[in-house]
């Protein structure tokens, strides 16, 4: 029997962020910074921070009901629920996606989590699509969500103006034309170490001298992301538009990992893009790592930036070091 060839498309997007707003004037009295500095060298004007009772699973909730409703349809309709965070609601088990799934009210379906950091939502676009095309399951719940107020140093001020905490979410469901053109991923783990939480794993497991020394933080060596970003995202999206069977010359759309004004940049030069054909948001939410992409794709669709027959690339980064690039011709 020949199995009918099919796509997988993005049938629903939603996002949700929390409600408590950290302003970079906020960030100067906390730490030895400047408004000025800040938006100058990043973009960021301010950043969502989660209260301390919300847990990633509540923003991936909120996202995935948002991106549920979006593609009508119920959450007792998916087959498989991928969650892309590197901030779980619990460090060893259960699975974030576990929990979301009891959140959801659907029991017996697979959910499990996937860690690439800031390309985390990118990665699952690629899994996700792999389940579709096969024909293993039809309704597939891919979210990216973020707590990073909760393992930011807020006495270091190289990072702790850079990150905040949101979710959003993407529904994918076949179709026969259009949809998800290609997948690109990649990882350098050589470089594992430029961007890092050292405390807390089976290398070193938790105990006051962890607590003590601040190794339950994120650490970032920004010099060296910062040149591989710049690299890394432009080369990614060509990949893909090559796999796709396209050219940069055919992008409609790019909506990059927000982390870094400069960043978005340099991948729109080299794209040979204008800025009206990028979207950027991080201005509102700062880095949002896995959360990111969806969130700026569910603004953009909601704001009517993307229509049916544009050619829309996504595009990320983040610590691994990893990087990801999907092409998409929206329906």
């Amino acid at each position: 029997m020949i199995r009918e060839l099919r796509k997988a498309k993005i049938a629903g997007v939603g996002s949700f962020a929390p409600e408590k707003v950290l302003t970079n004037n906020q960030l100067e009295a906390m730490v030895d910074t400047s408004d000025e500095w800040i938006t100058t060298r990043t973009g960021i004007k301010e950043r969502r921070i989660a209260e301390d009772d919300i847990a990633t699973s509540d923003l991936a909730y909120e996202a995935a009901k948002n991106a549920l409703a979006d593609a009508g349809l119920e959450a007792e309709d998916l087959d498989l629920i991928l969650v892309a965070t590197a901030t779980p609601d619990y460090l060893a088990f259960p699975s974030t996606a576990c929990v979301l799934q009891d959140k959801l009210g659907v029991k017996g379906i697979p959910a499990f989590d996937m860690v690439a950091a800031c390309s985390g939502f990118v990665y699952g676009l690629s899994v996700a699509t792999q389940y579709i095309e096969t024909g293993t399951y039809d309704n597939v719940l891919v979210i990216g969500a973020e707590t990073l107020s909760k393992i930011v140093n807020w006495e270091d001020r190289g990072t702790c103006v850079l990150f905040g905490d949101g979710a959003g979410a993407a529904v994918l469901t076949p179709t026969k034309s259009g949809g998800i053109l290609s997948n690109v991923i990649g990882a350098d783990g050589e470089q594992n170490e430029v961007l890092i939480v050292r405390g807390g794993g089976s290398k070193r497991p938790f105990s006051q001298q962890i607590i003590d020394e601040g190794l339950h933080y994120l650490e970032m060596e920004g010099n060296p992301v910062f040149k591989f970003a710049v690299r890394i995202l432009g080369k990614a999206a060509v990949q893909a538009l090559k796999k796709a069977g396209l050219t940069r010359d055919d992008i409609d759309f790019l909506i990059p990992h927000q982390a870094n004004i400069r960043i978005i940049d340099a991948a729109a030069k080299r794209l040979k893009l204008d800025r009206d054909q990028i979207y950027v948001n991080l201005d509102q939410y700062g880095n949002t790592s896995a959360a990111s992409i969806p969130l700026a794709l569910d603004a953009a669709v909601k704001e009517g930036k993307i229509k049916s027959g544009d050619i829309v690339v996504l595009v990320g980064f983040g610590a691994g070091l990893t990087w990801g690039a999907t092409v998409i011709e929206w329906v």
